[in-house]
């Protein structure tokens, strides 16, 4: 697209963080125009899943999205460690479900109510009089990074050398089984897996919901992942839990967890939002959540805070973000146990059913300990 064009608010990132700010600012007054390098719908590395919380948030009508969408409800989890013994946790009632990212996140920005430019990379960013010039012919009075964790945007103010030991790479494959492989899969629908790595430096997982089956494995830092995850691979034929042959091309992303390291988030006419923020969960890797929730709060701030976007006016965004999910550490955090010991107590604690409920599946990966967000 050559010609000029202009808008209020530029998201630059069409998943669910972005579109949630859309959606969030749809009554604000305020000209919201997404711009994405991708065409939706389209493939999302991610296990693929939601909360009851996020879909109330969302204020989703999960009977009308099960029409024409995957949304498998999860009720139980397989936990344990790869090569190990497993646990298996029963809820009463439905305390996740299972969403696949290329159908959901084309529904939120399909619903979102902003205009699109699909298909168009992001180039160029140059501070103007009124706010920024973005590739040359779009300008904006307000950008905001929504791009994820290699988010153009996100790297215009931060470090581009910054450590990785706050990263986590991961390795996903989702594919579409026949009958035949399903008969062969001994992965439940209602019951994801969790395996973690002997060392508790990442975890993998295998999800089948509606037919679709998902594998992957993520680790912080590693740089050799696609051994750990032929380990994986190897363990779950081993144990007769998912045969090889009917797994596809894996493919590989990134994120960066919350609170191992200070992160720049706002500037004059510019704020991040979700992984372009690094905000997933420290224990989980989850991302969903903590991208939805950005996107409302930043939406909240900026219809307050209208015509005025300077950083001064846009600080109560970070200080909110920091309220929700825990302040930075003035220094990057490392672990104060022996990597022995943390992996001794890791074995012990996840052998009993009190930790693997409480802890691990209620605390780090449904996030029960989160209040409902409170929108202003």
């Amino acid at each position: 697209m050559s010609e000029t064009d202009s808008c209020d608010v530029l998201i630059v990132g069409g998943g669910p963080g972005g579109s949630s700010c859309a959606w969030g600012l749809r009554e604000s007054g305020l000209d919201v125009l997404i711009l994405d390098k991708a065409t939706f719908p389209r493939d999302k590395v991610c296990a693929g899943w939601i909360t009851p919380a996020v879909a109330e948030l969302l204020e989703l009508d999960l009977k009308d999205y099960s029409q024409g969408h995957v949304l498998q409800p999860i009720s139980r989890f397989r936990t344990g460690l790869i090569g190990g013994s497993t646990l298996h946790t029963e809820y009463p009632e439905t305390v996740s479900y299972g969403i696949r990212r290329c159908e959901f996140d084309h529904y939120l920005l399909q619903r979102c109510g902003a205009r699109t430019r699909l298909g168009e990379s992001f180039q160029s960013l140059e501070r103007t009089a009124d706010g920024w010039l973005v590739n040359g012919n779009l300008s904006a009075k307000m950008v905001i990074g929504a791009g994820g964790h290699f988010c153009p945007v996100a790297r215009e103010i931060n470090d581009k050398h910054a450590g990785d030991h706050s990263v986590v790479l991961a390795q996903e494959t989702e594919v579409q089984l026949t009958p035949e492989q399903q008969q062969r899969c001994r992965v439940q629908p209602d019951t994801p897996e969790l395996y973690f790595c002997r060392d508790f430096k990442g975890y993998a997982w295998c999800f089948l919901k509606d037919g679709y089956l998902n594998v992957g494995i993520g680790r912080e830092g590693e740089k050799q992942l696609s051994t750990a995850r032929d380990e994986f691979t190897e363990y779950l034929d081993r144990e007769q839990r998912v045969p090889r042959d009917i797994l596809g091309k894996f493919k590989g992303h990134a994120y960066r967890l919350y609170g191992l390291q200070k992160r720049t988030i706002i500037d004059d006419a510019l704020l991040l939002i979700g992984d372009a923020a690094g905000l997933a969960s420290p224990q989980s890797g989850e991302g969903i959540r903590p991208a939805i929730e950005s996107g409302l709060m930043a939406a909240d701030v900026l219809q307050n805070c209208q015509p005025n976007f300077e950083k001064g006016q846009l600080q109560v965004y970070q200080d909110r973000l920091l309220e929700r999910f825990g302040p930075w550490p003035d220094e990057p955090a490392h672990s104060m146990l022996p990597d022995v010991f943390r992996q001794f107590l890791g074995r012990q604690l996840m052998g009993t059913q009190w930790f693997t409920r409480k802890v691990l599946l209620d605390r780090w990966f449904l996030q029960q300990h989160l209040p409902p967000l409170v929108r202003s």
